[in-house]
């Protein structure tokens, strides 16, 4: 028989029972958001932080400073390839681990995969992923420039851009575009049009400076929709100074380095139908043996010349000062008469050997070398016309910078 105390106590036990079963959830079941520090089998997450420097779905990622960096762990893998294709894409990860990047630039418009794996301090893993698509052909830009990183060149060498695409914001582009010389002349841009931009100082570089120009253009908007992709430090070595002089009064040349006459040649211009142009003129481009055909130059079928010696060009427009094997032997020219289509001839012959005075000249001449033109019935050449800015006054030059 049960009595009711009986009863009331077996029900507070089963009440209590209940309780217990009831914490006993609570406690094991725990909460989806609790921190890490929570009960003794909860496992902890990775204090490694890997960031990606090109995010996931982007379309206009750098080709130059796309990686990977970690804080707080280092990276233990990193993989990098062309999306589709699954082209690897050479990297490393630094010496401290913190970071990884490609070997070489990106290739502009192209799809790419980069899966990255690290450890905390404790051996804690953690990974990120993404796939993204550096900055397309048509809305980036680029710059060729000259003189390349390493030359050595002559005095009147300047540092001159042209550009794949028009630029509607010179001022944002030239302002990324820095050019200092050991020399501590000031150095000044210039834009001919809204593709070219020429820097040079007031006078000649002095000889034996170093200059250096620092090319900042990646993610710089230089139209609308349209950035740049360039990001390098390029420095070159200005020789010594070489100043030679036409004139063509007496169609001689003479060639000043450091000051001093080396020596007096006698040249050829150009005849009284297709005179030489007057002005400052830069060396641009050397060739030993170079094919020069009339007919790319507005001059027709009036000569085709294959093997043409020791040619130097001094303007775009055709101007060189090169050797001449094909004279009248009875009647050479050099230092008597004009009879060139406005290059400056010197004596040479074919096959560009021999002690010549053309081979002299060019073994001793430089990519950025000096070339006055005086006393000629032509006009001045146009500043555009090569790298022939010098014949452009200082303040007509400063006025067309952006900056």
């Amino acid at each position: 028989m049960t009595t009711p105390d009986i009863t009331a106590r077996r029900a507070l036990v089963a009440c209590a029972a209940l309780m217990v079963g009831a914490l006993t959830l609570t406690a094991c079941g725990g909460d989806a958001n609790a921190s890490n520090g929570g009960g003794k089998d909860t496992p902890k997450t990775s204090t490694a932080k890997i960031a990606i420097s090109a995010k996931d779905g982007a379309t206009d990622a750098s080709i130059n400073a796309t990686g990977v960096k970690v804080s707080d762990g280092k990276l233990t893998d990193v993989k990098m390839t062309v999306a589709g294709s699954g082209q690897t894409v050479p990297g490393a990860i630094s010496t401290d681990g913190h970071s990884w990047k490609p070997k070489q630039q990106l290739e502009r418009g192209t799809k790419y995969q980069i899966a990255a794996t690290a450890k905390d301090a404790d051996g804690r893993p953690a990974a990120a992923n993404a796939i993204f698509t550096t900055v397309s052909s048509a809305n980036s830009f680029i710059g060729t420039y000259t003189p390349d990183n390493g030359s050595t060149v002559g005095v009147g060498m300047p540092v001159s851009f042209t550009f794949d695409k028009s630029i509607t914001d010179k001022k944002a582009v030239q302002s990324h575009i820095t050019v200092n010389s050991s020399s501590g002349q000031q150095v000044v841009g210039h834009w001919f049009g809204d593709r070219r931009l020429d820097f040079r100082p007031q006078e000649y570089w002095k000889a034996g400076s170093k200059v250096t120009m620092n090319i900042d253009l990646d993610g710089v908007q230089g139209a609308q929709g349209v950035y740049g992709v360039q990001k390098k430090t390029v420095s070159f070595t200005v020789g010594r100074s070489q100043v030679s002089t036409v004139d063509v009064n007496t169609e001689t040349m003479t060639v000043v380095r450091d000051g001093q006459t080396l020596k007096t040649m006698p040249i050829s211009a150009g005849s009284p139908q297709h005179t030489t142009y007057n002005g400052q003129m830069v060396i641009s481009e050397k060739f030993t043996q170079t094919r020069m055909n009339g007919s790319t130059v507005g001059f027709g079928g009036e000569y085709d010349i294959p093997d043409v010696p020791h040619a130097m060009r001094l303007t775009t427009s055709g101007t060189f000062i090169h050797g001449n094997y094909w004279y009248n032997r009875g009647n050479p020219p050099f230092g008597r008469q004009g009879t060139s289509h406005g290059c400056v001839g010197l004596a040479d012959v074919q096959g560009a050997q021999g002690d010549t005075p053309a081979k002299w000249f060019f073994d001793n001449s430089l990519v950025g070398d000096v070339v006055i033109v005086k006393n000629s019935p032509d006009s001045t050449v146009s500043p555009d016309n090569g790298l022939n800015g010098w014949n452009m006054s200082w303040s007509a030059w400063t006025a067309g910078s952006a900056v």
